[in-house]
Parts: C-alpha cells; structure tokens; sequence
C-alpha cells in the first residue's frame, strides 16, 4: 500500500481534507491518504515540499509563490480558499500598549522566515507607512512559541489567522489590537514534482473530491457543532468565519489572481523584480488557466 501525505495546518480551513481522507476514496487502487499536521506553517510546508517529506502540501499563497521564485520545484494545483485570510495583529495579554501606531519600532513574532506570518508584516508595515528595511523578526516557530514569548509583557507584534487565535484573546492571553486581510485568494494546493509524475491521475481527482466536500460542508446544518469540537473553538465564531470563507469549486485559475500576488510581493521587495509567467508557478496540466 503506497501513502500519499498531504500537509496542512491543524486549523479549520483543512476541515474538508480530513473529510475526505478519512473515506480513503483510493483505497482500491493500493493508494492510503495520510494527513500530517504542520503547526510551524507555510514555511515548513514549502521546506517539505523541496524536500519531498510530503506529496502535497496546503500553503498559503504568498509564502508559495516567494518560495517558487527562489527555487521550489513544487507547483500549484489548484487554488484551496478562494476568499481572503484574516490576519489578527496581537499583542501579550499582559501588554500595556492598545494602539498600533505606537508600535512601528517592535519586533514581529513569525513562525519562520518565508512563512505568512513573516510576508504579512511587510504588508501590515507598507499600510501603516512604516519603513520596511527596518523591520525586527524573532522567528518562535509556531503558535506555542508565540505564547512562550508572550509570557513577558514587551510589546512584539504577531499576526496569526485571527480565529485560531480567538479562544487565547478570549482567554486574555493574546490581545487582538488590529486585523489585516490577505489582498488576495489565500490558500493553494502545491505538489511536489515527485507527487506529479507518480500521481498524476490520482491528484486532479482527490483535488475536486475536496471541492466537492467543501461544498457539502457550507451547506450541511450542524456541522458548525462537530468542527467547534474538533477544533476546540466556538461554534458562533465557527459561524462567522464559514460566512465569509468560499473554498475553490472548480481547476480554473485566473492568470490575475496571481500576478497580484506576485506583484505585491515585489512592490514589497520580498522577491526580485521579474517578469511573470504563470505556468512557471501553476502545473498546467491539472489546473484550467484563465487569461485576462
């Protein structure tokens, strides 16, 4: 029996994936499906991705494309979640500071360098007009580190998906002072170059069985109950979050959508300026590209 892993964050938007693995659609074709919790991000899952310790991974956007600029054999399959993310911006419970524009000189707390967490100061700071050579990083590795480092009342900054974090705000351990959406769809679905030769009939297939669950899992009363749950939260944020949260439906993917992401990352001057070729970034055969 071959395993084919797929990585993800242990947060609610990968919901559906479990959904799905825990059918084994490919069971009889000697195929088992393995999830792999990554709580250190899109960081490490690009890192897995290059290293081939995962067939796919489910990344968020601008951490892959960053990633597949400086090398990353892997390419996108498909967009996962076509709205924005919602970026809580925190401070220690214990921090005395409550506005935003007293803090452009602290550090920002990031998974790891490359992760959203690390890509997203730079967004936040170029919207604050803050001067983006100047920015500190301390890289905690993942939402427990941040709350080791947010034992101490200093003021550092750390951005995180602002639902994973609601139950520590509620809790009075983190204090949301801010929040920053994505200007962009904010998760993709990326294979490793090993993964597209071995199965390449096999991922077009689990990736629409996901859409199709996504899709099931909007509609379905009483799910909010089952994930609040799973996922320790509360079902009225649940709620909320699934109001605003569209998962992709379909392998179409518009050559805009990216260019913006990519873009954006080099008016911030995380990537180098170049031209753009979407195909260098999205595996055309599995993904239907919409030009302008």
């Amino acid at each position: 029996m071959e395993q084919l892993i797929i990585t993800g964050v242990p947060e609610h938007f990968n919901f559906p994936w479990l959904k799905v693995i825990a059918e084994q659609p490919f069971l009889s074709a000697g195929i088992e499906l393995v999830w792999k919790n990554e709580s250190k991000g899109s960081g490490a899952m690009n890192k897995a991705i290059r290293e081939e310790e995962t067939d796919l991974a489910i990344t968020l956007t601008e951490s892959f494309i960053k990633d597949k600029v400086e090398g990353n054999p892997g390419r996108i399959i498909g967009w996962y979640v076509k709205s924005p993310l919602i970026w809580g911006v925190h401070l220690s419970g214990k921090c005395m500071e409550t506005k935003l524009n007293s803090l452009q000189n602290v550090p920002f707390l990031i998974s790891r360098f490359g992760s959203g967490s690390h890509l997203m100061a730079y967004l936040l700071a170029k919207r604050e007009n803050w001067d983006l050579s100047s920015l500190i990083f301390e890289e905690i590795g993942d939402l427990e580190g941040a709350k080791k480092s947010f034992e101490s009342s200093g003021p550092k900054l750390f951005l995180w998906e602002k639902f994973t974090t609601k139950p520590l705000v509620d809790a009075g351990l983190f204090k949301r002072i801010d929040e920053i959406p994505t200007p962009w769809p904010c998760f993709v679905i990326v294979a490793s170059k090993k993964a597209m030769e071995k199965y390449a009939k096999v991922l077009p297939e689990l990736r629409d069985k996901v859409y199709q669950k996504a899709g099931i899992i909007k509609r379905t009363e009483g799910i909010l109950e089952e994930m609040a749950t799973f996922y320790a939260q509360k079902p009225e944020d649940l709620k909320s979050w699934l109001k605003d949260t569209f998962w992709a439906e379909d392998s179409s993917m518009g050559e805009e959508e990216l260019a913006n992401v990519f873009h954006n990352l080099v008016d911030l001057k995380i990537i180098e300026r170049m031209e753009f070729k979407p195909n260098v970034f999205v595996e055309e055969n599995f993904v239907n590209l919409i030009k302008p």
